[in-house]
């Protein structure tokens, strides 16, 4: 036997400071691990939770632009709507005021004296407009004795005013209708010419002419509208 041979007591130390170190090792081994773990996780939770911040914050502004065109459609709908709706409320007006007037026009012929100057203006309106020494008066039947009337007054103030003579009849063969308001047309050129003068015709000119004004009148400037009348 060995002089140099180990005593049991003295391997079991050298075996207890084997494991001590081997387990030291081992724990040392272990921290660093856990430590780079640690780390790693604390890289990947870093990124994860910025990627979702990322995804949320994508997803938020996506919604919040969505909403905000929504809303801008909604009251685009809205406004449009509405628009609708006082421009329709605005017509029916409109509209109304002229059914009135045309309920009204036979009110004109009412008064022969004033239906006698009434006729003699819209008369001279022709004569002036057409410059004709000859031409010829339609009008209602029962208009003819008030229309001679004014045929005098007429001719005889454009003869003054304008030092011409001019002749004007009653075209019995070609009569307004009877269902008309009153007024008359005056007929020029060879019969080729007429100016409708009738109070019907009147309304219509002045519905189509005076509307602008009357809206103005009625509801004020639209700032809407880039030009106006």
């Amino acid at each position: 036997m060995s002089q140099h041979a180990l005593s049991d007591d003295q391997v079991s130390q050298e075996l207890k400071k084997m494991t001590a170190f081997i387990k030291q090792e081992a724990m040392e081994k272990a921290k660093e691990i856990q430590i780079k773990a640690d780390e790693e996780f604390a890289i990947e939770k870093s990124k994860l939770v910025r990627q979702e911040t990322q995804t949320i914050d994508t997803t938020y502004e996506k919604k919040f632009k969505q909403a905000q065109m929504s809303q801008q459609i909604t009251r685009s709908t809205v406004a449009n709507k509405t628009r609708l709706k006082v421009l329709s409320a605005r017509q029916e007006l409109l509209d109304g005021i002229f059914e009135q007037a045309q309920k009204k026009l036979g009110d004109g012929a009412k008064d022969k004296k004033k239906y006698e100057v009434i006729l003699k203006n819209l008369m001279l309106e022709g004569f002036y407009a057409l410059n004709e020494h000859k031409l010829q008066i339609r009008a209602r039947k029962a208009d003819y004795d008030v229309v001679k009337k004014a045929i005098e007054m007429a001719t005889k103030e454009y003869t003054e005013k304008v030092h011409k003579k001019i002749e004007a009849s009653i075209d019995e063969s070609d009569p307004l209708p009877d269902g008309l308001s009153g007024g008359i047309s005056i007929v020029g050129g060879g019969g080729k010419i007429e100016i409708n003068n009738t109070f019907e015709e009147r309304l219509v000119l002045l519905q189509e002419n005076a509307l602008p004004s009357i809206r103005l009148t009625l509801f004020g400037k639209n700032e809407n509208r880039k030009f106006h009348e």
